[in-house]
């Protein structure tokens, strides 16, 4: 097919997802021009599903009550579970390794007060020196805590000088090297300024070989690409719910627990009523007896009208397929690829990965020349009607979604950055 207007067209009228973008609201100026949104890996769109499933909620409130705990359509004592299933699927983990809660921040603190437990000499955290701002100051903060100092027990990783990208093989090195000093290695499955998709599991290998916990900032990964937590042995992994899950903005986040944790009596955690046995929750004794798996973690019962909208976007992503949805973004993300290669030469550099298992829905771009010139050049794409992301200074994020976006909105978003760029 072509790399034309034209070709973009036969691609979509090939596409077996493409009905999908019908179930969202997609967003329109302010003279009602549909604007072409490349900003899923900030801010899913919303799935037209999520105000029906808001409403019951909304409506069964007013009816009921409190009652609504019991006798709302979907009750709101065990609400969160019904997320439970659907978000294994896309992460590769049983349900009970699996639980909706909190914010992906807060969820990664609970995570280190029982994975993260310095010892005399092992109290090192290794993370990726680019790690996106809140988990390095997450880390930090714990690392203050506990009387510890960055500068001497964080552990950075970056790329080879001259490279963009983080080398497996480099990763694995260091850990080895940290050895028993290492306590905590936290990384991304997908980094977020680059796109890059790590090759998690030989270093969570390295990891538990030498003895350190592991854990995912699942962020960037769940919902745009695939992953087997459960088989690859991470401890935790942690993850928000607005960006490929379309549940909304500060929608309720998610966490992953390995199952071999499941019964352990000896990690410390912070507690509250929500993890309590369920069977004696409502006694309300003053003995703390955890949830058996993910859910012994909770503190506080969840956010009903902010899961609401998780529910209807993961029945989408049921009914689509992670397989087919993972088949259709190599093919949206080849075909970005080409056109900036064809139409934007010498104007932009990809800094994503080209392989395909290296990246996700997400491709970024270095825009050439000056920080002021490469910012204008993204100011007057967005009053193109192009809705993508900026990173200073010069760094341009465009993410096709396999479940609403299309072929012809690539195109169209390549054609506005040409004209914008050459202005």
């Amino acid at each position: 097919m072509t790399l034309d207007a034209a070709g973009a067209l036969a691609r979509d009228a090939n596409d077996p997802l493409a009905r999908f973008a019908e179930e969202f609201h997609h967003p329109h100026d302010a003279q009602g021009r549909k604007l072409v949104y490349l900003g899923g890996h900030s801010l899913g769109l919303q799935p037209t599903a999520a105000a029906k499933y808001i409403e019951q909620e909304l409506n069964d409130w007013r009816r009921l009550g409190v009652l609504g705990h019991h006798a709302a359509k979907r009750p709101w004592i065990p609400y969160h579970e019904a997320a439970a299933a659907p978000l294994a699927a896309l992460i590769g983990a049983d349900a009970d390794e699996v639980v909706a809660m909190n914010s992906l921040t807060v969820n990664l603190h609970l995570m280190m007060v029982s994975f993260f437990r310095p010892e005399a000499q092992r109290n090192r955290v290794l993370i990726e020196k680019s790690a996106f701002p809140s988990d390095r100051y997450a880390v930090v903060s714990q690392l203050n805590f506990h009387g510890l100092n960055a500068a001497e027990h964080l552990i950075e990783v970056e790329a080879r000088p001259g490279e963009r990208h983080l080398r497996t093989e480099d990763i694995v090195a260091r850990i080895e090297a940290e050895g028993a000093a290492l306590a905590l290695v936290l990384l991304p499955s997908v980094q977020y300024l680059t796109g890059q998709s790590l090759d998690v599991a030989p270093m969570i290998a390295a990891a538990r070989r030498i003895g350190a916990a592991v854990g995912l900032d699942l962020a960037h990964g769940i919902g745009n690409t695939p992953a087997q937590l459960h088989d690859w042995n991470a401890d935790f992994a942690v993850w928000c719910s607005y960006k490929y899950l379309n549940a909304g903005p500060g929608a309720i986040g998610g966490c992953f627990v390995h199952e071999r944790h499941a019964r352990r009596i000896d990690l410390p955690r912070f507690a509250g009523w929500w993890g309590q046995d369920k069977t004696l929750r409502f006694q309300m004794g003053p003995e703390f007896q955890p949830i058996t798996g993910a859910q012994g973690w909770q503190i506080s019962n969840p956010p009903v009208l902010s899961t609401a909208p998780l529910l209807a976007s993961l029945d989408l992503f049921q009914r689509a397929g992670m397989g087919r949805l993972r088949e259709k973004s190599i093919a949206m993300t080849g075909f970005l690829q080409q056109l900036i290669e064809a139409k934007l030469a010498g104007l932009v550099e990809v800094i994503t990965p080209r392989a395909n298992d290296a990246r996700g829905c997400q491709l970024s771009l270095k825009i050439a020349g000056s920080p002021a010139t490469a910012k204008r050049g993204y100011e007057l794409l967005t009053a193109a009607g192009i809705v993508a992301d900026w990173r200073e200074p010069d760094v341009l994020r465009m993410a096709p979604i396999p479940l609403y976006n299309s072929y012809s909105d690539v195109f169209a978003a390549v054609d506005a950055l040409s004209r914008a760029l050459r202005r």
